[in-house]
């Protein structure tokens, strides 16, 4: 299954965009942990349709990386609401 590469953290936290905008505004580490998903997201999604080649090792690598910047970016957003 690919991931739609016009996903955005506003789609995967839909009932937390004034929580992403103040992180993506005031929060260096945040902001710097949204751009490396964003380029994971279209890496994966290359991958996956045949545009870039690459080992299956290499793709789960990435996977694994996108989820774990998902879970330290869920982890911000939770602190952030406090």
């Amino acid at each position: 299954m690919t991931l739609d590469t016009r996903e955005t953290l506003d789609d995967l936290f839909p009932h937390d965009r004034d929580v992403l905008h103040e992180l993506k505004v005031h929060h260096e580490h945040f902001r710097n942990l949204a751009e490396r998903h964003h380029v994971l997201t279209r890496q994966i999604y290359r991958i996956e349709t045949d545009i870039e080649p690459a080992s299956d090792e290499r793709l789960e690598d990435l996977k694994k990386e996108r989820l774990a910047i998902l879970d330290e970016m869920a982890g911000l957003i939770a602190k952030q609401r406090g």
